[in-house]
Protein backbone atom coordinates (compact mmCIF):
# COMPACT_ATOMS: atom_id res chain seq x y z
CA UNK A 1 0.00 0.00 0.00
CA UNK A 2 1.10 3.67 -0.85
CA UNK A 3 2.49 5.92 1.42
CA UNK A 4 -0.48 8.55 0.77
CA UNK A 5 -2.91 5.61 1.44
CA UNK A 6 -1.06 5.04 4.86
CA UNK A 7 -1.38 8.87 5.52
CA UNK A 8 -5.03 9.26 4.89
CA UNK A 9 -5.60 6.25 6.84
CA UNK A 10 -3.44 7.68 9.73
CA UNK A 11 -5.38 11.31 9.40
CA UNK A 12 -8.58 10.24 9.25
CA UNK A 13 -9.63 9.75 12.65
CA UNK A 14 -8.03 12.96 14.48
CA UNK A 15 -10.08 14.73 11.39
CA UNK A 16 -13.40 13.57 11.45
CA UNK A 17 -13.31 12.27 15.08
CA UNK A 18 -13.85 8.49 14.13
CA UNK A 19 -13.05 6.77 17.16
CA UNK A 20 -13.61 8.58 20.13
CA UNK A 21 -10.95 6.91 22.59
CA UNK A 22 -8.58 8.69 24.12
CA UNK A 23 -4.99 7.86 22.18
CA UNK A 24 -6.31 6.48 19.48
CA UNK A 25 -4.47 7.90 16.15
CA UNK A 26 -4.95 5.36 13.72
CA UNK A 27 -7.80 4.11 11.39
CA UNK A 28 -8.70 0.51 12.83
CA UNK A 29 -7.94 -2.29 10.72
CA UNK A 30 -11.74 -3.70 11.15
CA UNK A 31 -13.13 -0.24 10.25
CA UNK A 32 -15.55 0.28 7.44
CA UNK A 33 -14.32 3.25 5.85
CA UNK A 34 -10.74 1.67 6.10
CA UNK A 35 -11.49 -1.76 4.38
CA UNK A 36 -13.09 0.28 2.17
CA UNK A 37 -10.25 2.58 1.05
CA UNK A 38 -8.00 -0.68 1.22
CA UNK A 39 -10.61 -2.40 -1.16
CA UNK A 40 -10.30 0.75 -3.55
CA UNK A 41 -7.05 0.88 -3.43
CA UNK A 42 -6.41 -2.46 -4.31
CA UNK A 43 -9.27 -2.91 -7.66
CA UNK A 44 -7.49 -3.44 -11.23
CA UNK A 45 -10.54 -1.89 -13.56
CA UNK A 46 -12.96 0.76 -12.46
CA UNK A 47 -15.91 -1.71 -13.36
CA UNK A 48 -14.76 -3.45 -10.53
CA UNK A 49 -14.52 0.07 -8.26
CA UNK A 50 -18.23 0.73 -9.78
CA UNK A 51 -19.30 -2.93 -8.45
CA UNK A 52 -17.66 -2.19 -4.88
CA UNK A 53 -18.78 1.05 -4.24
CA UNK A 54 -22.65 0.73 -5.34
CA UNK A 55 -22.17 -2.83 -2.82
CA UNK A 56 -21.15 -0.04 -0.16
CA UNK A 57 -23.89 2.24 -1.10
CA UNK A 58 -26.82 -0.16 -1.28
CA UNK A 59 -24.74 -0.91 2.42
CA UNK A 60 -25.16 2.44 3.85
CA UNK A 61 -28.82 3.04 2.48
CA UNK A 62 -30.07 0.16 4.26
CA UNK A 63 -28.12 1.01 7.73
CA UNK A 64 -28.72 4.79 7.40
CA UNK A 65 -33.13 3.64 7.26
CA UNK A 66 -32.84 1.88 10.08
CA UNK A 67 -34.39 3.04 13.05
CA UNK A 68 -32.15 1.55 15.66
CA UNK A 69 -28.83 3.03 14.14
CA UNK A 70 -27.60 5.55 16.53
CA UNK A 71 -25.93 8.99 16.17
CA UNK A 72 -22.62 7.98 16.51
CA UNK A 73 -23.04 5.15 13.44
CA UNK A 74 -24.89 7.46 11.26
CA UNK A 75 -21.74 9.78 11.77
CA UNK A 76 -19.29 7.00 10.24
CA UNK A 77 -22.01 6.13 7.87
CA UNK A 78 -21.92 9.71 6.35
CA UNK A 79 -17.97 9.67 6.21
CA UNK A 80 -18.58 6.86 4.02
CA UNK A 81 -20.90 8.29 2.17
CA UNK A 82 -18.75 11.22 1.70
CA UNK A 83 -16.23 9.42 0.31
CA UNK A 84 -18.31 7.32 -1.90
CA UNK A 85 -19.38 10.88 -3.23
CA UNK A 86 -15.77 11.52 -3.54
CA UNK A 87 -15.33 9.29 -6.07
CA UNK A 88 -18.03 10.25 -8.12
CA UNK A 89 -21.11 7.70 -7.30
CA UNK A 90 -24.26 9.84 -5.90
CA UNK A 91 -25.57 9.41 -2.38
CA UNK A 92 -28.06 11.12 -2.60
CA UNK A 93 -30.54 9.41 -0.05
CA UNK A 94 -27.63 10.51 2.30
CA UNK A 95 -28.26 14.38 2.17
CA UNK A 96 -31.32 14.47 4.87
CA UNK A 97 -29.65 12.36 7.22
CA UNK A 98 -26.46 14.79 7.09
CA UNK A 99 -28.64 17.65 7.65
CA UNK A 100 -30.47 15.12 10.73
CA UNK A 101 -27.43 14.71 11.90
CA UNK A 102 -26.21 18.74 11.88
CA UNK A 103 -29.84 19.14 13.87
CA UNK A 104 -29.67 16.59 16.19
CA UNK A 105 -25.93 15.28 17.18
CA UNK A 106 -23.28 15.96 19.97
CA UNK A 107 -20.74 18.67 19.23
CA UNK A 108 -18.69 16.14 17.35
CA UNK A 109 -21.45 14.64 15.26
CA UNK A 110 -23.20 17.90 14.15
CA UNK A 111 -19.39 18.32 12.94
CA UNK A 112 -19.66 15.53 10.59
CA UNK A 113 -23.12 16.27 9.60
CA UNK A 114 -22.29 20.32 8.88
CA UNK A 115 -18.90 18.85 6.94
CA UNK A 116 -21.24 16.42 4.76
CA UNK A 117 -24.15 19.17 4.19
CA UNK A 118 -21.52 21.45 3.00
CA UNK A 119 -19.71 18.61 -0.14
CA UNK A 120 -23.58 17.18 -0.75
CA UNK A 121 -25.67 20.22 -1.18
CA UNK A 122 -25.12 23.29 -3.18
CA UNK A 123 -26.69 27.28 -2.13
CA UNK A 124 -29.95 26.33 -4.43
CA UNK A 125 -30.28 22.42 -3.09
CA UNK A 126 -33.56 22.70 -1.47
CA UNK A 127 -32.89 20.59 1.46
CA UNK A 128 -30.78 23.62 2.68
CA UNK A 129 -33.76 25.47 3.91
CA UNK A 130 -34.21 22.89 6.79
CA UNK A 131 -30.74 23.79 7.70
CA UNK A 132 -31.65 27.11 8.34
CA UNK A 133 -33.49 26.74 12.14
CA UNK A 134 -30.51 24.54 12.74
CA UNK A 135 -28.12 27.47 11.50
CA UNK A 136 -29.99 30.51 13.82
CA UNK A 137 -29.72 28.03 16.81
CA UNK A 138 -25.91 27.40 16.72
CA UNK A 139 -25.00 31.15 15.99
CA UNK A 140 -27.12 32.03 19.44
CA UNK A 141 -25.02 29.27 21.28
CA UNK A 142 -22.19 29.52 24.04
CA UNK A 143 -20.37 26.97 22.72
CA UNK A 144 -17.74 28.18 20.53
CA UNK A 145 -17.56 25.29 18.25
CA UNK A 146 -20.83 25.26 17.12
CA UNK A 147 -21.03 28.88 16.61
CA UNK A 148 -18.02 28.43 14.09
CA UNK A 149 -19.85 25.49 12.34
CA UNK A 150 -22.59 27.78 11.79
CA UNK A 151 -20.64 30.34 10.45
CA UNK A 152 -18.13 28.34 8.35
CA UNK A 153 -21.41 26.53 6.56
CA UNK A 154 -23.08 30.31 6.22
CA UNK A 155 -19.96 31.13 4.62
CA UNK A 156 -19.93 28.25 2.44
CA UNK A 157 -22.92 28.09 1.07
CA UNK A 158 -26.58 29.63 2.05
CA UNK A 159 -30.63 30.59 0.52
CA UNK A 160 -30.59 33.96 -0.58
CA UNK A 161 -33.80 34.02 0.28
CA UNK A 162 -32.73 33.25 4.13
CA UNK A 163 -30.40 36.01 4.54
CA UNK A 164 -32.08 38.45 6.29
CA UNK A 165 -32.91 36.20 9.01
CA UNK A 166 -29.56 35.94 10.04
CA UNK A 167 -27.84 38.78 9.00
CA UNK A 168 -28.54 40.53 12.56
CA UNK A 169 -26.85 37.55 13.89
CA UNK A 170 -23.75 37.40 11.66
CA UNK A 171 -23.04 41.00 12.02
CA UNK A 172 -23.48 40.88 16.44
CA UNK A 173 -20.43 38.46 15.71
CA UNK A 174 -18.13 40.70 14.63
CA UNK A 175 -17.91 42.47 17.72
CA UNK A 176 -16.99 38.43 19.26
CA UNK A 177 -14.27 38.51 21.81
CA UNK A 178 -12.95 35.38 19.81
CA UNK A 179 -10.80 36.52 17.11
CA UNK A 180 -11.66 33.29 15.27
CA UNK A 181 -15.15 34.50 15.41
CA UNK A 182 -15.22 37.42 14.01
CA UNK A 183 -12.69 36.15 10.97
CA UNK A 184 -15.44 33.90 9.98
CA UNK A 185 -18.64 36.40 10.20
CA UNK A 186 -16.20 38.92 8.00
CA UNK A 187 -16.20 35.77 5.40
CA UNK A 188 -19.73 34.93 5.93
CA UNK A 189 -20.55 38.57 5.78
CA UNK A 190 -18.32 38.35 1.54
CA UNK A 191 -20.43 35.54 0.68
CA UNK A 192 -23.73 37.72 1.71
CA UNK A 193 -21.80 40.26 -0.53
CA UNK A 194 -21.49 38.33 -3.71
CA UNK A 195 -24.59 36.66 -3.69
CA UNK A 196 -26.59 39.82 -2.37
CA UNK A 197 -24.43 43.28 -1.98
CA UNK A 198 -27.57 44.79 -1.86
CA UNK A 199 -28.12 43.52 1.66
CA UNK A 200 -25.32 44.01 3.39
CA UNK A 201 -24.94 47.43 2.03
CA UNK A 202 -26.23 49.36 5.49
CA UNK A 203 -22.94 47.56 7.16
CA UNK A 204 -19.96 49.20 5.10
CA UNK A 205 -18.55 50.90 8.07
CA UNK A 206 -18.48 47.90 10.41
CA UNK A 207 -16.33 45.85 7.40
CA UNK A 208 -14.09 49.09 8.23
CA UNK A 209 -13.62 48.59 11.76
CA UNK A 210 -13.06 44.38 10.69
CA UNK A 211 -9.56 46.46 8.22
CA UNK A 212 -8.53 47.74 11.16
CA UNK A 213 -9.09 44.89 13.73
CA UNK A 214 -6.12 44.00 16.12
CA UNK A 215 -6.50 40.43 14.52
CA UNK A 216 -4.61 40.15 11.38
CA UNK A 217 -6.36 36.91 10.45
CA UNK A 218 -9.44 39.46 10.71
CA UNK A 219 -8.00 42.09 9.12
CA UNK A 220 -7.04 39.55 6.26
CA UNK A 221 -10.58 38.24 5.88
CA UNK A 222 -12.06 41.83 5.74
CA UNK A 223 -9.72 42.28 2.44
CA UNK A 224 -11.96 40.16 0.03
CA UNK A 225 -14.56 42.34 0.54
CA UNK A 226 -12.43 45.38 0.14
CA UNK A 227 -10.95 43.66 -3.45
CA UNK A 228 -14.97 42.82 -4.43
CA UNK A 229 -15.64 46.55 -3.37
CA UNK A 230 -13.23 48.62 -4.86
CA UNK A 231 -13.41 46.52 -8.26
CA UNK A 232 -17.02 47.50 -8.42
CA UNK A 233 -16.19 51.63 -7.56
CA UNK A 234 -12.54 52.61 -6.87
CA UNK A 235 -13.55 56.11 -6.16
CA UNK A 236 -15.34 55.93 -3.18
CA UNK A 237 -12.65 54.02 -0.99
CA UNK A 238 -9.74 56.23 -2.12
CA UNK A 239 -9.92 57.74 1.27
CA UNK A 240 -8.57 54.19 2.86
CA UNK A 241 -5.36 53.97 0.67
CA UNK A 242 -2.94 55.30 3.51
CA UNK A 243 -4.72 52.46 5.57
CA UNK A 244 -3.69 50.05 2.90
CA UNK A 245 -0.40 51.37 2.24
CA UNK A 246 0.41 51.21 6.06
CA UNK A 247 -0.99 47.65 6.31
CA UNK A 248 1.57 46.43 3.77
CA UNK A 249 4.24 48.23 5.09
CA UNK A 250 3.80 46.54 7.87
CA UNK A 251 3.30 43.30 6.06
CA UNK A 252 6.99 43.82 4.58
CA UNK A 253 8.82 44.77 7.47
CA UNK A 254 7.74 41.67 9.05
CA UNK A 255 5.37 42.77 11.57
CA UNK A 256 3.07 40.41 11.36
CA UNK A 257 3.17 37.10 14.14
CA UNK A 258 5.88 34.44 11.87
CA UNK A 259 2.63 32.18 12.00
CA UNK A 260 1.77 33.87 8.29
CA UNK A 261 4.90 33.51 7.17
CA UNK A 262 5.22 31.24 4.29
CA UNK A 263 9.20 29.69 3.43
CA UNK A 264 10.18 33.23 5.18
CA UNK A 265 8.63 35.44 3.15
CA UNK A 266 5.79 36.89 5.19
CA UNK A 267 2.51 36.72 4.82
CA UNK A 268 2.66 36.80 0.86
CA UNK A 269 -0.99 36.09 0.24
CA UNK A 270 -2.01 39.41 2.14
CA UNK A 271 0.94 41.00 -0.12
CA UNK A 272 -0.40 40.22 -2.65
CA UNK A 273 -3.95 41.42 -1.83
CA UNK A 274 -2.64 44.74 -1.44
CA UNK A 275 -1.16 44.98 -4.23
CA UNK A 276 -4.26 44.33 -6.12
CA UNK A 277 -6.20 46.64 -4.57
CA UNK A 278 -3.24 49.21 -4.32
CA UNK A 279 -3.49 48.66 -8.45
CA UNK A 280 -7.32 49.54 -8.32
CA UNK A 281 -6.69 53.02 -6.29
CA UNK A 282 -4.08 54.36 -7.72
CA UNK A 283 -4.74 53.83 -11.53
CA UNK A 284 -5.12 57.31 -13.50
CA UNK A 285 -4.65 58.77 -9.94
CA UNK A 286 -1.80 60.42 -9.37
CA UNK A 287 -2.16 62.01 -5.97
CA UNK A 288 -3.08 58.72 -5.15
CA UNK A 289 -0.39 56.50 -6.79
CA UNK A 290 2.60 59.06 -4.95
CA UNK A 291 1.16 57.94 -1.40
CA UNK A 292 2.28 54.02 -2.38
CA UNK A 293 5.72 54.40 -4.37
CA UNK A 294 7.41 54.25 -1.45
CA UNK A 295 5.95 50.89 -0.44
CA UNK A 296 5.88 49.43 -3.93
CA UNK A 297 9.66 49.98 -3.78
CA UNK A 298 10.06 48.49 -0.64
CA UNK A 299 8.15 45.21 -1.97
CA UNK A 300 10.24 45.20 -4.90
CA UNK A 301 13.28 45.10 -3.06
CA UNK A 302 12.37 42.63 -0.16
CA UNK A 303 11.05 40.29 -3.23
CA UNK A 304 14.36 39.20 -4.29
CA UNK A 305 14.40 35.92 -2.51
CA UNK A 306 14.97 32.64 -4.65
CA UNK A 307 11.13 31.32 -4.33
CA UNK A 308 8.57 30.89 -6.24
CA UNK A 309 5.86 32.99 -3.92
CA UNK A 310 8.66 35.38 -4.06
CA UNK A 311 8.03 35.70 -8.31
CA UNK A 312 4.39 35.75 -7.55
CA UNK A 313 4.56 38.66 -5.91
CA UNK A 314 7.01 40.68 -7.98
CA UNK A 315 4.70 39.71 -10.72
CA UNK A 316 2.10 41.17 -9.09
CA UNK A 317 4.06 44.57 -7.81
CA UNK A 318 5.31 44.96 -11.48
CA UNK A 319 1.34 44.82 -12.92
CA UNK A 320 0.73 47.60 -9.92
CA UNK A 321 3.58 49.91 -10.89
CA UNK A 322 2.39 49.60 -14.98
CA UNK A 323 -1.41 50.55 -13.74
CA UNK A 324 -0.82 53.50 -11.25
CA UNK A 325 0.30 56.78 -12.00
CA UNK A 326 4.20 55.78 -13.92
CA UNK A 327 6.88 56.76 -11.90
CA UNK A 328 10.37 57.02 -14.08
CA UNK A 329 12.77 54.70 -11.10
CA UNK A 330 10.31 52.19 -10.46
CA UNK A 331 9.16 51.56 -14.23
CA UNK A 332 12.91 51.03 -14.48
CA UNK A 333 12.82 48.32 -11.44
CA UNK A 334 9.98 46.93 -12.66
CA UNK A 335 11.26 46.02 -16.58
CA UNK A 336 14.71 44.85 -15.03
CA UNK A 337 12.63 42.31 -13.18
CA UNK A 338 10.49 41.34 -16.32
CA UNK A 339 13.59 41.23 -18.29
CA UNK A 340 14.98 38.95 -15.80
CA UNK A 341 11.93 35.87 -15.46
CA UNK A 342 11.68 36.46 -19.58
CA UNK A 343 15.77 35.61 -19.75
CA UNK A 344 15.32 33.02 -16.89
CA UNK A 345 15.92 29.30 -18.29
CA UNK A 346 12.91 28.18 -15.95
CA UNK A 347 9.93 27.38 -17.98
CA UNK A 348 7.48 29.06 -14.22
CA UNK A 349 9.82 32.53 -14.65
CA UNK A 350 9.92 32.60 -18.09
CA UNK A 351 5.98 32.27 -18.24
CA UNK A 352 5.80 34.92 -15.72
CA UNK A 353 8.18 37.46 -17.79
CA UNK A 354 5.99 36.63 -20.88
CA UNK A 355 2.37 36.90 -19.00
CA UNK A 356 4.26 40.51 -17.32
CA UNK A 357 5.01 41.64 -20.65
CA UNK A 358 1.44 41.34 -22.11
CA UNK A 359 0.05 43.06 -19.84
CA UNK A 360 2.23 45.96 -19.30
CA UNK A 361 2.37 46.10 -23.71
CA UNK A 362 -0.33 48.88 -23.80
CA UNK A 363 1.44 50.98 -21.20
CA UNK A 364 5.07 50.62 -22.35
CA UNK A 365 5.05 48.82 -25.78
CA UNK A 366 9.11 49.86 -26.07
CA UNK A 367 9.79 47.08 -23.24
CA UNK A 368 8.16 44.14 -24.97
CA UNK A 369 10.28 45.53 -28.50
CA UNK A 370 13.78 45.15 -26.39
CA UNK A 371 13.13 41.57 -25.99
CA UNK A 372 11.50 41.33 -29.31
CA UNK A 373 14.39 38.33 -30.62
CA UNK A 374 13.84 36.44 -26.88
CA UNK A 375 10.23 36.30 -27.93
CA UNK A 376 10.31 34.98 -31.02
CA UNK A 377 12.69 32.58 -29.88
CA UNK A 378 10.01 31.43 -27.20
CA UNK A 379 7.85 29.76 -29.97
CA UNK A 380 10.81 27.29 -30.31
CA UNK A 381 10.09 26.32 -26.37
CA UNK A 382 8.74 22.72 -25.94
CA UNK A 383 6.31 24.04 -23.60
CA UNK A 384 3.04 24.92 -25.11
CA UNK A 385 1.80 27.02 -22.20
CA UNK A 386 5.16 28.89 -23.30
CA UNK A 387 4.45 29.05 -26.94
CA UNK A 388 0.46 30.22 -26.66
CA UNK A 389 1.81 33.30 -24.46
CA UNK A 390 4.19 33.69 -27.05
CA UNK A 391 2.14 34.24 -29.87
CA UNK A 392 -0.24 36.17 -27.71
CA UNK A 393 2.62 38.70 -26.84
CA UNK A 394 3.56 38.85 -30.44
CA UNK A 395 0.36 39.93 -31.87
CA UNK A 396 0.27 42.37 -29.35
CA UNK A 397 3.68 44.01 -29.99
CA UNK A 398 3.04 44.01 -33.73
CA UNK A 399 3.51 47.44 -35.54
CA UNK A 400 3.88 48.19 -39.21
CA UNK A 401 7.25 47.99 -38.95
CA UNK A 402 7.55 44.05 -37.26
CA UNK A 403 4.24 42.85 -38.89
CA UNK A 404 6.09 41.32 -41.82
CA UNK A 405 8.77 38.58 -39.54
CA UNK A 406 5.97 38.55 -36.69
CA UNK A 407 3.36 37.24 -39.37
CA UNK A 408 6.11 35.36 -40.73
CA UNK A 409 6.97 33.05 -37.51
CA UNK A 410 2.97 32.76 -36.94
CA UNK A 411 3.06 30.58 -40.13
CA UNK A 412 6.42 29.08 -39.83
CA UNK A 413 4.54 27.86 -36.13
CA UNK A 414 1.00 26.97 -37.89
CA UNK A 415 2.22 24.73 -40.27
CA UNK A 416 4.26 22.12 -37.20
CA UNK A 417 1.44 23.18 -35.11
CA UNK A 418 -0.50 20.24 -33.80
CA UNK A 419 -2.84 21.56 -31.34
CA UNK A 420 -6.55 22.41 -32.53
CA UNK A 421 -7.16 25.06 -30.00
CA UNK A 422 -3.85 27.26 -30.54
CA UNK A 423 -4.32 26.70 -34.59
CA UNK A 424 -8.06 28.14 -34.36
CA UNK A 425 -6.33 31.04 -32.32
CA UNK A 426 -3.55 32.08 -34.07
CA UNK A 427 -5.63 31.89 -37.74
CA UNK A 428 -7.78 34.65 -36.39
CA UNK A 429 -4.76 36.65 -35.26
CA UNK A 430 -2.93 36.27 -38.48
CA UNK A 431 -6.16 37.11 -40.32
CA UNK A 432 -6.76 39.98 -37.91
CA UNK A 433 -3.10 41.67 -38.80
CA UNK A 434 -3.74 41.25 -42.49
CA UNK A 435 -6.43 43.16 -42.19
CA UNK A 436 -4.64 45.85 -40.09
CA UNK A 437 -1.77 45.97 -41.89
CA UNK A 438 -3.06 45.25 -45.73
Amino acid sequence: MSDVVEKTLTALPSLLSLDSQPGSAKLSSTSKLGNLIRGITELTSKHEEEKLIQRELASIKEQVSSPNTSMRQMKELMVRAIYCESLGYEASFSYIHAIKLAQQGTVLEKRVGYLAVSLFLNESHELLLLLVNTVLKDLQSTNLIEVCMALTVVSQMFPKDMIPAILPLVEEKLNHPKEIIRRKAVLALYKFYLIAPNQVQHIHNKFRKALCDKDPGVMTASLHIYLQMIQENPEGYKDLTVSFVTILKQVVGGKLPMDFNYHSVPAPWLQIQLLRILSLLGKNDQSTSEIMYEVLDESLRRAEMNHNITYAILYECVKCIYTIHPKSDLLEKAAKCIGNFVLSPKINLKYLGLKALTYVVQQDPKLALQHQMTIIECLDHPDLIIKRETLELLFRITNAQNVTVIVEKMLEFLRINTDDYTTIDLVGKVAELAEKYP
